[in-house]
This record gives structure tokens, C-alpha cells and sequence, in this order.
């Protein structure tokens, strides 16, 4: 096997491990919340310490991946997730579970830059585009998490188990494949976050990464939920499964979609399957309808990150790693947005019509990408 392919199916690796850990979570939130015995608002508030957790970690990411080689970040801020879950787990006080979920956030925000960035790199040494299957391996990894839980659930195993079963393999994997990961691609240049007048090409792929974070954070956070409370399905992780599985699929081809159809098509699709999806859920709350309607979300949402990621590493006023952690910034903006959004809207007028928020985010990914590809002048 050559270096090449060692490196590919080492970060593969690590993509799949942070699925599996943030699926783990937030597939059992209905599980957390019935234990602390939260309200949808209550909940909405406690899920804002993650993005806020997130927006502390971007100095220092930016900081770690133009510092060090990226797999040295890669490594710590994973094994402080796997640690975080295990807390998740086992912790028995509402303070100490928004600390927990505080440093899994934090966390993953570090390992998220540091992957992506590397992703970029290492897509600079092929001639085919496999940045969408670095993307399909994190919802391979979410999809298995869901799985798992499910099955968790329907063998009425404990959280702190399931929470420790997760943590503990992650760590004997990520510790094994750390040595295969790429190693020198530290960039020399484009390091720096210069202050003034937004650069166009960064703040329109930004909002594209904002408003699919706004989709794919709600679905995270309140899909389980809304299996749950609007269409009584007796295993609530159901929806979440279908989702997270349609995306995983997805990804996996999104790379030879794009090559076949273009960016701008693609943007295009994502937005109307999201909002077909959103609205077939919403309109007809049955469990086959909804089932229906999240998997067509699931393949709206796959493809609007991995793109614009790639497209990230085109900037030429930033260096890849640089570039994507300002542009995940907004994707963090979404997910501080969107699920406490959706909270609060959903104790006001009920979760069902709150689900409108993902109609109008998976919208507004038309004129975005439209202008940007006017505005742009980008490989495609």
C-alpha cells in the first residue's frame, strides 16, 4: 500500500471516529432531556453553550493548524472529545453536563479544522476530487452512531455505557492510525486573519456554510425530538437514522455528481431537496411521510459542506487551513442560530411549525450560490 493511500484511509479514519462520537450524543438528546427534565426552550438555551463553545475554540484552531503539522491537533483535541462523551455519560448534574458538552464542542471544533484542512492537502496530491468522500466517511460515522444508539436504546442499555463503549473505542482507533495521517503540510503562508472590509469570495461561502448548518445542526439536535413528540414513533432515533444514512450515501457520491453536473447545479438540487424534504415532514407527519421527507433532507444538506470546503482551499488571500476555519465559523453561527431557534420557536407555536426555519434556510442557498459563481472567478 502506497503513502498515499495510508494517509487517505488514516484521515478517513479520523472523519469516521468524530461521526461517531457527535452522533452518539446528539442521538440520545431526547434521552438527556427526559433525565434533566427540560423543556423545548430549556433545552434550546442549553444547546447554545456548544456554538459558543465553538466560537472560543477559533483563535486557537486557526492558530494550531498554521502552528503545528495538522495531525498533531487532530490527535489531542480527538482524544479530549472521546473524553468529553465518556463525561456526557456518566456526569449527574446539569452544570457539569454543559461543561461536558462545552469541551466536546470545543473540541471538535479543533479536530473539524484540523481534518478539513488536511482534506484540502491532501486533495492537492490527487487528480480526482475526494474531498465529498472524507465528508461521506463523517456520516458513515454518524449513521453508525444512530445505529448503535438505536440498538442501545432498544436494549434498554444504560447512557454511561453507551457513552463509555463509544469513548473507549475511539481512542484505542484514533491512537493506531495517528502514525498513517500526513505529516509536513504546515503552510507558510495566507496564516494571518486580516481585520477590514470582508473578502466576497470568503463571506458568500461562508453564508452558504451558515445556512446548511442551520438544517444539518437542527436535524442533529431535534430530529429525534420531532420523531418523538410530533410523529409518536415508538424509537425515536428512526428519523435521525434515515437522515444521517441518506446523507452518508450521498457523500459518498457527491464527489462524481459534481464532476458530472457542476457546482452550480448541485447548490441548486441540494436547495430543493431540503425544502421538499422539510415540507413533506412537516405537511404529512406520519411515520413513512416523515421518513420520506428526512431522507430527501439528508441527501439536500450531503453535498453543500464538502463543496464549499473545496472551493475554500481556491482562496487566494488564505491558506486552506486559514480559509476553512473562518468559513466554519459561519457554519458555527448556523448551529448557534438554528437549534435554539427552533426551540424557542417550538414552545411558542409547537415543534412542527418550527421545522419551517429548514424550508427557508435550504431556500436561500439559490441566490447565495448564484451570486457567488457571478461574483467568483473559481475552478469548477
Amino acid at each position: 500500500m502506497n503513502k498515499l493511500t495510508q494517509h487517505r484511509i488514516a484521515l478517513s479514519a479520523f472523519f469516521f471516529l468524530s461521526g461517531i462520537n457527535f452522533a452518539s450524543w446528539t442521538s440520545r438528546i431526547p434521552t438527556l432531556k427526559e433525565l434533566y427534565n427540560l423543556n423545548d426552550a430549556e433545552l434550546g438555551t442549553i444547546l447554545i453553550a456548544m456554538p459558543l463553545s465553538s466560537f472560543a475554540g477559533l483563535p486557537i484552531s486557526s492558530w494550531l493548524v498554521s502552528r503545528f503539522e495538522t495531525r498533531i491537533p487532530m490527535l489531542f483535541a480527538l482524544l479530549s472529545m472521546c473524553l468529553a462523551l465518556f463525561s456526557i455519560g456518566y456526569v449527574d448534574s446539569i452544570v457539569f453536563f454543559v461543561l461536558s458538552i462545552c469541551v466536546f464542542s470545543f473540541s471538535m471544533r479543533i479536530v473539524n479544522i484540523a481534518m478539513n484542512t488536511q482534506s484540502i492537502n491532501l486533495q492537492k496530491l490527487y487528480k480526482k476530487k475526494v474531498v465529498g468522500s472524507f465528508h461521506g466517511l463523517w456520516s458513515l460515522g454518524g449513521l453508525s452512531g444512530v445505529t448503535v444508539s438505536t440498538l442501545m436504546i432498544k436494549l434498554d442499555m444504560s447512557l454511561s455505557a453507551h457513552m463509555l463503549i463509544i469513548a473507549v473505542c475511539s481512542v484505542l482507533v484514533t491512537l493506531w492510525v495517528f502514525r498513517f495521517l500526513l505529516k509536513n503540510d504546515i503552510s507558510t503562508a495566507g496564516n494571518k486573519l486580516i481585520l477590514g472590509k470582508p473578502d466576497t469570495f470568503i463571506l458568500f461561502l461562508g453564508l452558504l456554510v451558515f445556512f446548511a448548518a442551520v438544517c444539518e445542526g437542527g436535524m442533529f439536535d431535534w430530529s429525534g425530538l420531532y420523531f418523538k413528540e410530533v410523529v409518536k414513533a415508538d424509537v425515536f432515533t428512526y428519523g435521525y437514522l434515515i437522515f444521517m444514512g441518506c446523507m452518508a450515501l450521498s457523500r459518498f457520491f457527491s464527489d462524481v455528481f459534481v464532476e458530472k453536473i457542476g457546482l452550480k447545479k448541485t447548490y441548486v438540487i441540494c436547495a430543493v431537496l431540503i425544502a421538499i424534504g422539510m415540507l413533506t415532514a412537516i405537511v404529512f407527519p406520519y411515520f413513512w411521510t416523515a421518513m420520506l421527507g428526512f431522507c430527501l433532507v439528508g441527501f439536500g444538506t450531503s453535498a453543500v459542506i464538502p463543496m464549499t470546503f473545496m472551493l475554500a482551499g481556491q482562496s487566494k488571500k488564505y491558506s486552506p487551513g486559514m480559509a476553512i476555519s473562518i468559513i466554519a465559523t459561519y457554519g458555527i453561527t448556523g448551529m448557534f442560530v438554528g437549534p435554539p431557534l427552533i426551540g424557542y420557536l417550538s414552545h411558542s407555536f409547537g415543534l412542527q411549525r418550527a421545522f419551517l426555519v429548514f424550508v427557508i434556510a435550504g431556500l436561500m442557498l439559490i441566490p447565495i450560490s448564484r451570486s457567488f459563481f457571478k461574483r467568483q472567478d473559481v475552478e469548477l
